[in-house]
C-alpha cells in the first residue's frame, strides 16, 4: 500500500524539476527517518518505507504504558504537501550492488541513495511469557488494568526509571520494584541520582541495585517490564554485507554518516554507529535521531548537486528524564554526555521535559512546511 503526499501550485512544478536528480529510499519512519525524508523532499524523489500509517512518539511510550490514550500521529497528515511517497511495507532484503530494496509488498525500489533508519528495539534476550518492553507499552497497560499485583522493572537506565515512576504514580495499587545490575541512573550526576532516588522512594518504588537478572521468567512478579540493552532493529544491513557493529548491530559509518563499506548508503538515528570529535560515540536517543536525520538529508542533497558532504558536528547538552507527570530531571551534560552537577528538578523540570517532547514533533511539522529552515535550528540542523 502506498500514498503520495502531493505538492501543489508553482512549488510542485519547481520541486519536480529538482527531483529528477536522484531517487532516495528511506527505510524507517521514526524521528530520524522522517526528518531525513522531509528535508530531502525538495531535492529528490523520496520514498519512505515504513509499515505503519502512524508516526509514534517513542519518547512517550512510558506514558502509553501508564494510560495515555495515544502517542502517535497520522503519517499522511505529517507528509501532506511534501511529495513524499509513503510505502506501507517492510523492507525484506537489500541488494547494494543493484541499489535495490525488496519489500514484503512485492515492490522492489531502486535508489541512488539509501537512508537506513530502522531504529532500535529492546534486546529480546532474557524475555519470557510475562515480560513486556517499552515497545509493547500498550499491552503492558492492558495488563495493569487487569488488576493490582507486583510489577518488576528490570533496568536502571533512563527507560527503566521513566517506566517505574510513571506506572507507580498512575497505578498506586501495583507494587513496583526496580532491579538494576549497577547503580541506578549511572550516567547522571550525584545530585541527579539523588533526586531520582527521592522520587522513587516517594512513589513507593523498591530499588535493588547490584541485582543482575538472567531472564524475566526468574523474576518473582506478576509482570516484568524489561528495560535492558537496545539493539539496532533487524539484520538487513548485516545480511546484505554491510559492515555493522557486532555488539549493537548498528551500521558503521564515516564522519558524514555514510556506510564505511557502501558510501551510497547513509545511516541515521539508532541504526547508525555514529560519533563526532566533541561527543564521541552517540547514544541511541531522540536527541541524536533528529540531528543525524537532518545531517544525512543535507549530505545527500549536497552530493546530488555535485558538492562534497560535510562531516557531522554534534555535542550533547542535556538529558531529560520524566519522573511521573509532575516531576522530572533536566540533567546538564558536557558535549561528550558526561554529567555536570547542574540540574533542574520538580514541576519546572516536568514542564521543560514536556516542551522538549512536543518540540520534537513540532520540528518535524516545520520540516514538512519549511525544510530549508531546519539547518538553522541549533542542535538539530
Amino acid at each position: 500500500m502506498k500514498s503520495v503526499a502531493k505538492r501543489g501550485g508553482s512549488r510542485g512544478r519547481k520541486t519536480r524539476g529538482r527531483t529528477a536528480r536522484g531517487r532516495v529510499v528511506v527505510l524507517g519512519g521514526g524521528y530520524a527517518g522522517t526528518m531525513a525524508a522531509l528535508r530531502l523532499a525538495p531535492y529528490a524523489q523520496v520514498t519512505l518505507v515504513d509499515p505503519s500509517d502512524r508516526f509514534t512518539e517513542r519518547v512517550r511510550l512510558h506514558e502509553l504504558a501508564a494510560g495515555r490514550p495515544e502517542v502517535s500521529h497520522s503519517r499522511a497528515r505529517m507528509l501532506h504537501g511534501t511529495g513524499i511517497e509513503h510505502l506501507a511495507a517492510r523492507a525484506t532484503s537489500l541488494d547494494p550492488d543493484a541499489r535495490a530494496v525488496h519489500t514484503d509488498s512485492g515492490r522492489t525500489l531502486l535508489y541512488d541513495r539509501l537512508v537506513y533508519a530502522l531504529g532500535s528495539h529492546t534486546d529480546p534476550r532474557g524475555l519470557g511469557e510475562k515480560a513486556f518492553t517499552a515497545e509493547s507499552a500498550a499491552a503492558l497497560h492492558k495488563r495493569l488494568l487487569d488488576g493490582p499485583g507486583a510489577l518488576t522493572v528490570v533496568g536502571g537506565g533512563l527507560t527503566g526509571i521513566e517506566m517505574a515512576t510513571e506506572i507507580a504514580e498512575s497505578h498506586p495499587a501495583w507494587r513496583v520494584r526496580l532491579l538494576t545490575g549497577g547503580e541506578i541512573g549511572g550516567g547522571l550526576s550525584v545530585r541527579g541520582r539523588a533526586h531520582v532516588r527521592t522520587v522513587l522512594d516517594r512513589l513507593g518504588v523498591r530499588v535493588e541495585e547490584g541485582h543482575r537478572v538472567a531472564d524475566a521468567d526468574g523474576v518473582d512478579a506478576d509482570a516484568v517490564l524489561w528495560a535492558g540493552v537496545l539493539r539496532a532493529t533487524g539484520g538487513l544491513a548485516h545480511d546484505a554485507g554491510l559492515v555493522t557493529d557486532p555488539v549493537t548491530g548498528r551500521l558503521r559509518v564515516d564522519a558524514m554518516l555514510r556506510s564505511v563499506s557502501h558510501p551510497d548508503i547513509y545511516a541515521a538515528g539508532d541504526a547508525a554507529a555514529a560519533r563526532t570529535p566533541r561527543a564521541g560515540a552517540l547514544r541511541m536517543a531522540c536527541a541524536t535521531a533528529l540531528p543525524t536525520g537532518s545531517h544525512v538529508a543535507g549530505a545527500i542533497a549536497a552530493e546530488l548537486r555535485g558538492a562534497a558532504p560535510r562531516p557531522l558536528s554534534y555535542g550533547f547538552f542535556v538529558q531529560c528524564v520524566s519522573l511521573g507527570r509532575h516531576d522530572a530531571l533536566i540533567q546538564s551534560v558536557r558535549a561528550d554526555d558526561r554529567p555536570r552537577e547542574r540540574v533542574l528538578t520538580g514541576r519546572p523540570a516536568a514542564r521543560v521535559k514536556e516542551q522538549v517532547v512536543r518540540n520534537a514533533v513540532r520540528v518535524l511539522h516545520l520540516a514538512a512546511r519549511r525544510p530549508g529552515v531546519i539547518p538553522l535550528i541549533p542542535g538539530i540542523g
